[in-house]
């Protein structure tokens, strides 16, 4: 009986010993937890909420996080046919050794101009603030090759055929938990092609491209193209160049190279003329061209210069020039306009579509400050015009005009995602603005505004037909034209 108090004693200490173990343990939690928030506010590179090894958490991010589908099934990308030699350095391609001096010594790239949705993709999985977790995410990105799947169906006489991909696309989308967050709203996927490529609005099959921007849910994403259309979820970004740069100083370089440059040639075009297309204006500047000893001429007909598919010769031709020619071809746009500010050579455009409404997020919103604009029927009703027009430009003006274009090289560059630039690219800015645009989409929805299902056309910006109208009524009250001496300033409009 005398040994009872013993064991009840020591009873009574092992609980005090598991009680006391328990609270460390509470409190050992508690204070890692403390230190884990404490080193996320300190910008720790600690990663709480599963963003991708790529990256570090840190406030920057905050905001700019975007969710990638990277379990989109296979069909919709890698699957696609491959372009062998095309797909080489991140879809850059071949690099481009031996130039002759004409290009830098590295960074430079045989692209192919419809890979841009194979490099953004390649650039998102680099981007610094990528997440696993659509919660935390602003935007999501679908990474399907639109264009590169379009470009094996647009000439399908079978109109299901043509639009298999996209129903399917938008049916996995719709079944995804990311979907329901803001129904597709704050979904974008990328095109190496124009946007009108993906709107075709009839089941005739006689009607071009496929139907994916017309379907419900696609209504409700945005499309990033190298030309966009007048409904405000297509927005364009720029079309590839061959210039990828590794570094900060590879740009500087070049874009020191650039403002040096001797230029003995007035102006150069780069294309082929368009017979069958009655509005084109190709085939009298190919001849104005021609029969300017102060003009270089590219001709890319068939059978005509194979210079047009070497980016050395390209280049070279572009660098020796002041003014290079961009009028519409195919559609308003070209690469060749990208090519041009490239080597530092002032576009001119002759259609408000080539560039004005295009590219909001990549060029200036003064549009006289980097190019010039001489409107269609001037350069098609007067003989020599655009010899006079340029030839009336101040050297002063001129050289402002060369300063600017060299300044915009940076944003229409997509640098090597292996080592992103502390300068902002093409890609960067392209992801600012659709980080931008979902915000504003979110804000709209919080003030009850109306989006119904997909976004309505843009009553405040000015589509290429509004903008067209306006710069001819413009021109046509104050433009004097007096034989062949026009009164321009700059190429500017003035106002």
């Amino acid at each position: 009986m005398e040994k009872l108090p013993t064991v009840k004693c020591s009873q009574e200490l092992w609980f005090v010993l598991l009680i006391s173990l328990a609270l460390c343990i509470v409190f050992l939690s508690f204070n890692y937890s403390t230190f884990s928030s404490l080193n996320l506010l300190l910008n720790k590179q600690v990663d709480p909420i599963g963003v991708s090894n790529n990256s570090v958490t840190d406030s920057s991010c905050f905001g700019r996080y975007v969710c990638m589908h990277d379990d989109l099934p296979e069909i919709f990308n890698s699957d696609l046919p491959n372009l062998c030699t095309y797909f080489e350095n991140y879809g850059f391609g071949p690099e481009i050794e031996n130039s002759e001096g004409v290009l830098s010594n590295k960074s430079w790239f045989s692209t192919n101009q419809f890979l841009l949705e194979f490099i953004f993709h390649n650039e998102m999985k680099h981007y610094k603030c990528l997440t696993k977790v659509s919660s935390q995410a602003s935007a999501v990105y679908v990474p399907f090759y639109a264009g590169l799947d379009a470009t094996l169906h647009l000439w399908a006489s079978n109109i299901t055929v043509r639009d298999a991909s996209a129903k399917q696309l938008v049916s996995w989308l719709a079944r995804k938990p990311e979907w329901a967050k803001m129904w597709g709203r704050d979904h974008f996927l990328v095109a190496g092609r124009i946007s009108w490529d993906f709107r075709r609005q009839t089941d005739d099959v006689s009607d071009w491209g496929s139907k994916l921007r017309w379907l419900p849910e696609s209504m409700n994403m945005t499309m990033l193209s190298v030309e966009g259309s007048s409904w405000n979820n297509d927005i364009a970004i720029p079309y590839l160049t061959n210039f990828h740069p590794a570094e900060d100083v590879d740009l500087v370089q070049w874009q020191s190279r650039m403002r040096k440059l001797e230029r003995p040639y007035l102006f150069t075009f780069a294309g082929a003329p368009r017979p069958d297309q009655q509005s084109s204006i190709r085939g009298k500047i190919i001849d104005r061209c021609v029969a300017s000893s102060r003009c270089k001429l590219i001709d890319c007909s068939l059978g005509g210069n194979i210079d047009c598919d070497n980016p050395l010769s390209l280049m070279r031709v572009f660098q020796s020039s002041v003014y290079c020619l961009q009028p519409g071809g195919d559609s308003y746009t070209r690469r060749s306009t990208f090519d041009s500010i490239l080597a530092g050579c002032i576009p001119v455009f002759f259609h408000p579509g080539a560039a004005y409404s295009q590219y909001l997020w990549h060029l200036p919103k003064n549009h006289s400050s980097y190019p010039v604009y001489i409107p269609v029927r001037v350069a098609d009703d007067m003989p020599r015009s655009i010899d006079e027009i340029l030839l009336g430009i101040s050297k002063e003006n001129e050289l402002a005009i060369r300063e600017e274009v060299r300044r915009l090289i940076p944003n229409l560059v997509y640098a090597d995602p292996r080592s992103r630039l502390e300068t902002e690219d093409a890609f960067d800015l392209a992801i600012k603005g659709i980080l931008e645009r979902i915000k504003d989409v979110r804000k709209a929805i919080r003030e009850g505004n109306d989006l119904s299902i997909g976004f309505i056309k843009n009553k405040n910006k000015l589509d290429w037909i509004q903008l067209f109208f306006l710069f001819e009524k413009q021109n046509e009250i104050e433009e004097e034209v007096q034989g062949i001496q026009l009164q321009f300033a700059c190429g500017k409009i003035r106002n």
